[in-house]
């Protein structure tokens, strides 16, 4: 273990009514504790999963790979501040990290065909061919099994399965569980996937509530919504259905 718990100084937030300070589950929870080597985030759209997970990413000083998460046509000075209103308690530092982004992952992938044009060596790390010239899918998984994800360290993932299939999300799952196993690697993801967060033994953080809090997998409403649909798939999408 890394990372050990996530503090939020809430009575320093220049303000409560804008992004990312106006949400509640930031101004409302004090300190959550990790641990897990394989945490998630889990919750509905904007409520501060990804928004923490970049804060985390920038105190610790990994490169996003492809700017600012959002993009909105007025600009927003608060959107990237919160990293100064989080405390990071650590049991060691990590000596390497990285922050993946599924949005970003094409900047990656084509700055790694660059390094690759002076050291075609490199292109062994990821699979024997570039990550570009495979199915969005592959590349993703490509990556995860790669030497840049085989460094002892903290993986900070947003959103992994936006490209993988379920057959290829269980296959994530695995290379996770191979992975904290045999090395000493930690991961926070923040997902929507209920096959991920079924990963077993995984701490699973909701941003649902009022306030950010552990919580078992059946317990998360993703998991509830989909049993709601596979129990009765034509009337869940009724109008008296259970969404």
């Amino acid at each position: 273990m890394f990372l050990t718990g996530i503090g939020f100084m809430s009575d320093r937030f220049p303000v409560h009514d804008v992004f990312p300070f106006n949400i509640k589950a930031f101004q409302t929870t004090g300190h959550i504790e990790l641990t897990s080597r394989i945490c998630f985030f889990s919750g509905e759209n904007g409520v501060g999963k990804s928004a923490l997970l970049d804060s985390i990413a920038r105190k610790c000083g990994y490169l996003p790979w492809g700017g600012s998460k959002t993009h909105r046509a007025h600009s927003n000075p608060y959107e990237s501040q919160l990293a100064k209103f989080v405390r990071l308690d650590f049991a060691v530092k990590p000596k390497y990290g990285f922050h993946f982004r599924a949005e970003a992952f094409f900047n990656f992938a084509s700055s790694l065909d660059d390094i690759i044009v002076d050291d075609p060596d490199r292109i062994g790390y990821f699979g024997g061919q570039s990550l570009n010239a495979q199915s969005h899918g592959e590349s993703f998984l490509s990556f995860f099994k790669s030497y840049s994800c085989g460094i002892d360290g903290l993986y900070l993932i947003d959103e992994p399965e936006s490209a993988l299939s379920p057959r290829s999300q269980v296959e994530f799952v695995r290379v996770l569980l191979s992975n904290v196993s045999s090395s000493n690697k930690q991961y926070l993801i923040a997902t929507l996937s209920p096959i991920i967060l079924a990963c077993p033994g995984a701490q699973i953080f909701s941003f649902d509530g009022s306030e950010i809090k552990a919580i078992p997998f059946l317990d998360t409403q993703v998991f509830k919504l989909y049993k709601n649909f596979m129990d009765d798939p034509e009337g869940f999408f009724s109008l008296q259905g259970k969404c």
